[in-house]
């Protein structure tokens, strides 16, 4: 077996494994931040109340 042929396909799956789980932490996080500047009325019209936030 030559080198080429033992070596993983995708060597630095860890590295995006951490991107894809800090963009999803953002996009919570960010998503969160949104919802919590919204009124009463806002979010009442978006289906949600303050105490889903």
């Amino acid at each position: 077996m030559e080198f080429y042929e033992n070596r993983s396909k995708r060597p630095f799956i860890v590295f995006v494994w951490i991107g894809k789980t800090i963009r999803n932490w953002y996009r919570i996080n960010r998503t969160r931040r949104i919802l919590s500047q919204m009124s009463d009325e806002q979010l009442k019209d978006v289906g949600l109340s303050r105490n889903d936030i």
